[in-house]
């Protein structure tokens, strides 16, 4: 087959770290990154990944998976509510520390 390669190829990545969450009542996770190249967008690869994702960590006993998307970002936004997520009166704010000194 023309461009078939039995060569596997990256189409994407994500990251999911662990925490701790008073409020959700034990272990939680966050999605801190999550690319798939646009040519697998919106073919069933995203939404395979996340119910992955969900499965492995409840094997974790993970207690919530939380992610952060760009607001006028609304077709990501439209994906990750169709999977479950949920928005909150919550804003999500950060502080940067500066980078350790060297001893």
């Amino acid at each position: 087959m023309r461009g078939w390669s039995s060569t596997p190829r990256l189409v994407g990545y994500i990251v999911l770290c662990f925490g701790y969450s008073l409020e959700y009542l034990g272990r939680d996770a966050f999605i801190d990154e999550f690319y798939l190249i646009e040519s697998h967008r919106g073919r069933g690869w995203g939404r395979k990944t996340l119910e992955f994702v969900r499965a492995q960590a409840q094997l974790q006993n993970v207690r919530a998976i939380h992610l952060e998307v760009v607001r006028r970002n609304t077709a990501a936004r439209e994906f990750y509510r169709k999977l479950g997520f949920k928005d909150h009166d919550h804003y999500m704010m950060t502080l940067r520390l500066p980078d350790p000194q060297p001893e």
